[in-house]
């Protein structure tokens, strides 16, 4: 495989960017899955495909090769904030594509993200960062919503966590039960959006444009 060090945050290099002989694990594998479903890879149409499908691989399994730490970085701010303040922070609709890891068919949506300071916030593009970090493996929403949350509290220790992740499996739209428009909401909370309904409620009311 052609795997490297990935920041998941760059933009995908072009298909045909790869210098000819790496990746040739992926690519070997590439081609003789074109062999198994009955195409020809040495057609015209299919004779890249090979590379480009490693390129897209790499970059949209990027997660793996990423640090939460690094990502982080020094965006973590203490200066300024009294101990009482308790006001949530919510950033929502953030966008992630991600490939269901039961089928590698992808599944995409919208994520909120909130939590309670307690003195310790982060800049606020770290969010889609982070949730750039988990998005970008084989997932299973659910799991992806509790790491994200986990992350948050671990890099944070605020009073609370709320994630919520809204998306659409291709795996339901394209094969088996072939249900085009069914969505699947996961959610993840933790102290006091979970141990507070008002705050939860106030955070559920945000994210559904009702605040």
């Amino acid at each position: 495989m052609s795997f490297g060090i990935t920041d998941p945050h760059l933009t995908a290099m072009d298909d045909d960017d790869t210098p000819q002989g790496e990746g040739l694990g992926m690519e070997k594998l590439v081609r003789e899955m074109l062999i198994c479903i009955g195409e020809d890879p040495d057609r015209e149409g299919l004779a890249k495909t090979p590379r480009r499908v490693d390129r897209a691989m790499e970059f949209l399994t990027a997660g793996y090769r990423a640090n939460v730490e690094e990502v982080v970085n020094d965006a973590v701010f203490e200066e300024g904030f009294d101990r009482e303040y308790d006001e949530m922070v919510l950033v929502k609709d953030i966008e992630f594509y991600s490939l269901c890891e039961h089928h590698m068919i992808p599944f995409f949506g919208t994520i909120h993200v909130a939590y309670i300071p307690d003195r310790k916030v982060i800049g606020l593009s770290k969010i889609p960062r982070i949730v750039e970090v988990f998005a970008r493996r084989l997932q299973l929403q659910e799991r992806m919503t509790q790491q994200i949350a986990g992350c948050l509290t671990d890099v944070l220790k605020p009073r609370g966590v709320a994630v919520v992740s809204e998306a659409k499996h291709m795996c339901m739209c394209m094969r088996g039960i072939q249900k085009q428009n069914s969505m699947t909401t996961t959610s993840a909370m933790i102290g006091a959006f979970r141990d507070r309904p008002q705050t939860r409620n106030e955070f559920l009311s945000l994210i559904r444009g009702n605040g």
